[in-house]
């Protein structure tokens, strides 16, 4: 069977034409049986397009099997230690398009900012191909790498290396590495990344951010919500802007996605993709990426003002907040210490890591039977532990995992604390509510499940919320803070779902342009 179907063979070949200079895939290869499947996708997408040449050298790459994206003469090198398939074959597709001459789509802030880097940076990012986070990475480095050919970018699936992921104890991903030093770990956006990497480009950014002009309405927010009032917004001819540190949100966790009305199957990183694609068709909207609301504040006059990090801030006439909602933590000794070390909070992402190795997953509800199915395929071990008396996942969820010989139940159990010998997690010990006996489960991984918390801390105390710290909203999404409206999971709408956020959001977002036409108080 040919590694690329002709579904995906369909989706490159409209591509092509957007291949404007060459590009030269130079590959190196080992006997792994990952090397011929690579060896024949390259050979795929040569076919596809006279200006795509393949040619083998194995002393390219220190790494085998490797193929590197080039175009001559413009010092591009992007390399692939990596079947790029599943969520990277998106990445792949980009960086073909991006080295062979079609534009990259970043803000104007962030281009300037990559092109400002005078020095060599060699980034490494470690994925796996289940993450879903890792395209976000993946795909912002390869767009600064071709931005500025002075940062190179290699990526590794740590399945096919797992020796060197073993050596360097890499327990999540994405995890990047800069001129071989630890760099960060998680999702990153372009503008996050370059930040990071230079203080004073990022400082630049942010001093662009405070001389854009007010817009009429400001979304904080990138999810189904935040997109969906950004869009009947400009649908209405209203400047918009909407900001965040995602594209997608809490979308881009989600394996599966078969709820959606109309669209009987998607994953949550297409869905992200299909959101912003959607977003983009609108010049009234100003998307803005890699940022992070820290404080929100209204002016005598009507202004309403959103602080972006310490140095940045925007104004917008109404604001629509669409920040959704983040794993909640356990609040025990050793979670903090001992995070992407051995605990994690998404099983698809950092599960291939695991492979072989006892893991515990924290919470027996949906996510967590989920987590702990999806896990009893690579680890060794899995045991659930659920702080209720009995797990609250639906029957079939329940029953599956009582058919798994792999999996463990531990009910009506408390985790006191995680340990770990400082570089990663070794156990955990738990305590039987009823008879208050402790247990220390010697282990590798921990996958904390219990849920999500509204992404709301950050607000005022003029931004009215409930005990659970969700915005209280009324049917038209209206906060207490006159000119601010809310949608989605940050908000005390039952029922957190994709489609009652994206309907939120357009209720939000009408409303926010009702305020504005029929004039502020």
């Amino acid at each position: 069977m040919a590694v690329l179907d002709e579904k995906l063979i369909a989706q490159l070949r409209p591509l092509m034409d957007r291949i404007t200079r060459p590009v030269e895939c130079v590959v190196s290869l080992d006997d792994r049986e990952q090397s011929h499947r690579i060896d024949e996708m390259l050979g795929q997408v040569a076919a596809l397009s006279e200006r795509i040449s393949v040619r083998r050298d194995d002393t390219a790459h220190d790494r085998r099997p490797s193929f590197s994206l080039t175009s001559p003469g413009t010092g591009i090198s992007i390399t692939f230690s990596a079947l790029p398939l599943g969520h990277e074959f998106t990445s792949f597709a980009l960086a073909l398009l991006q080295v062979g001459g079609n534009p990259v789509k970043l803000d104007e802030a962030t281009i300037e900012a990559v092109k400002a880097v005078q020095s060599d940076q060699e980034f490494i990012t470690y994925i796996s191909l289940t993450c879903q986070n890792c395209p976000t990475v993946v795909q912002a480095i390869n767009a600064m790498a071709v931005i500025n050919p002075r940062i190179r970018h290699t990526i590794v699936d740590g399945s096919l290396f797992r020796d060197e992921v073993e050596a360097r104890n890499i327990l999540a991903t994405p995890t990047m590495y800069l001129n071989g030093e630890l760099f960060g770990q998680g999702r990153m956006e372009a503008a996050q990344i370059i930040a990071a990497l230079d203080p004073e480009a990022g400082a630049a950014a942010s001093a662009g951010l405070n001389d854009r002009a007010p817009y009429q309405v400001l979304v904080v927010g990138q999810g189904p919500a935040g997109v969906s009032a950004a869009i009947y917004l400009a649908r209405k001819g209203i400047r918009t802007g909407i900001i965040g540190d995602r594209f997608g949100g809490q979308v881009n966790d989600t394996l599966a996605i078969e709820n959606l009305i109309s669209v009987p199957h998607t994953e949550g990183p297409k869905l992200a993709g299909d959101l912003r694609a959607h977003a983009s068709e609108y010049d009234d909207i100003d998307i803005i990426d890699g940022v992070t609301a820290t404080g929100l504040s209204r002016a005598d006059d009507g202004t309403i003002t959103v602080q972006v990090g310490p140095d940045a801030a925007l104004r917008a006439g109404a604001v629509v907040l669409a920040t959704g909602a983040g794993w909640r933590q356990m609040g025990v000794p050793g979670e903090q210490e001992y995070r992407n070390k051995g605990v994690t909070y998404c099983p698809h992402c950092d599960g291939p890591l695991f492979k072989g190795k006892d893991v515990a997953v924290i919470g027996g509800g949906n996510s967590g039977a989920e987590a702990a199915l999806d896990l009893a395929g690579v680890a060794r071990s899995v045991t659930v532990i659920e702080f209720m008396p009995e797990c609250k996942a639906d029957e079939v969820l329940l029953r599956r995992m009582g058919e798994t010989p792999s999996i463990e139940v531990v009910t009506n159990a408390a985790v006191q604390e995680v340990l770990g010998n400082g570089d990663r997690v070794t156990a955990i010990r738990y305590q039987d509510r009823a008879s208050g006996e402790e247990t220390t489960a010697e282990l590798d991984g921990v996958f904390v499940q219990i849920g999500l918390v509204p992404s709301t801390g950050w607000l005022p105390d003029e931004v009215d919320r409930d005990g659970r710290g969700q915005i209280i909203i009324d049917a038209r999404g209206t906060t207490s803070m006159p000119g601010v409206f809310a949608a989605g999971d940050c908000t005390n709408t039952p029922y957190k779902q994709i489609v009652i956020a994206s309907g939120a959001g357009a209720t939000a977002g009408l409303s926010a342009w009702d305020w504005l036409v029929r004039g502020r108080s």
